[in-house]
């Protein structure tokens, strides 16, 4: 399957939902790789920071709403500080996660966690499904 950047996908409405949540304009990347080489969660990651903006780019939202890789960022913006057009991508990985928050589907069910599991759950992860709730 080829997918090319096109007016279409431009202006698709996942696409212009991804840059006015983030505040990004997703186009600016040239898909250099300095934010999944200095991702500390990388490892993982099904889908990689730069690959997760070229997948946002070409209006992929099924395959980004389907991946483990938007959860398991923590928003630590190394890859903020790497990215040499100065995208903030932790924006974008946060406004993938809130399209998927606003359809009802949350990777964090806290609710359905046992105690032993909350211990489990880094303390991120917890708080950003309370501030979810809470805002």
């Amino acid at each position: 399957m080829r997918i090319n950047i096109s007016r279409k996908t431009i202006k698709d409405p996942f696409v212009q939902k991804v840059q006015e949540l983030s505040g990004q304009n997703l186009l600016v990347c040239y898909q250099c790789g300095k934010c999944s080489a200095g991702c500390p969660a990388v490892s993982q990651m099904d889908i990689l920071p730069n690959q997760i903006i070229r997948f946002a780019q070409l209006g992929l939202k099924e395959e980004l709403l389907q991946s483990k890789s938007i959860w398991i960022c923590a928003s630590c913006m190394t890859c903020n500080a790497r990215c040499p057009k100065g995208i903030n991508i932790a924006e974008v990985f946060e406004a993938i996660r809130q399209i998927l928050l606003r359809e009802r589907q949350d990777h964090v069910q806290i609710e359905k966690l046992t105690d032993e599991e909350k211990e489990e759950v880094p303390p991120i992860a917890l708080i950003s499904s309370f501030r979810k709730f809470t805002s």
